[in-house]
């Protein structure tokens, strides 16, 4: 299974999302680090609209879906983009 794929499927089963989108930036960021050519999956951006979001501040959020990925951070993934929202809040996407 991809990280993509385990990151879609530990958000989906923790939180329960009404959206969740995971984007894979690492094509982004080639060229950052000598050694690193975009390839891979270590920079994602999580995209996700909970109802389990409701009454925590971003930061709370942010630690939320850090706390639940951290075998991933762990294991290779780089970095994160989090947007986390309730429902009924506005998203930029």
């Amino acid at each position: 299974m991809s990280r993509q794929n385990r990151i879609e499927t530990a958000l989906t089963e923790k939180f329960g999302p009404e959206r969740l989108i995971v984007i894979n930036e690492s094509h982004l960021h080639a060229g950052h680090q000598e050694a690193f050519d975009g390839t891979g999956e270590t920079h994602f951006r999580i995209r996700i609209v909970a109802p389990a979001f409701t009454g925590m501040s971003r930061i709370q959020r942010h630690r939320a879906v850090n706390e639940l990925l951290k075998d991933e951070l762990d294991g290779g993934l780089h970095a994160m983009a989090v947007e986390a929202s309730a429902p009924g809040e506005a998203t930029r996407w």
